[in-house]
């Protein structure tokens, strides 16, 4: 089953990262949902946490939120 989570930065929509627990990739694909994060686009990352530090350093933003703010559970697939 596969696991899906929306990253959102300063109230933007980075993108969703999705997880195959069944493929051979392992980790979390991030899926772009705005331009100023398409440097991300198909990269996988260990967790949805690491994508979210990844999208937060695309925009040059340091300071940590709260997971439930962050990286919202989205949804399964």
């Amino acid at each position: 089953m596969s696991k899906a989570y929306i990253i959102e930065i300063h109230h933007r929509t980075a993108g969703i990262v999705a997880s195959d627990q069944a493929g051979d990739i392992g980790g979390f694909t991030f899926f772009s949902s705005d331009r100023a994060f398409d440097r991300l686009e198909g990269r996988v990352f260990r967790s949805a946490r690491d994508a979210e530090r990844a999208a937060r350093a695309l925009l040059g933003v340091n300071h940590h939120r709260p997971a439930q703010e962050a990286v919202h559970g989205a949804f399964a697939v």
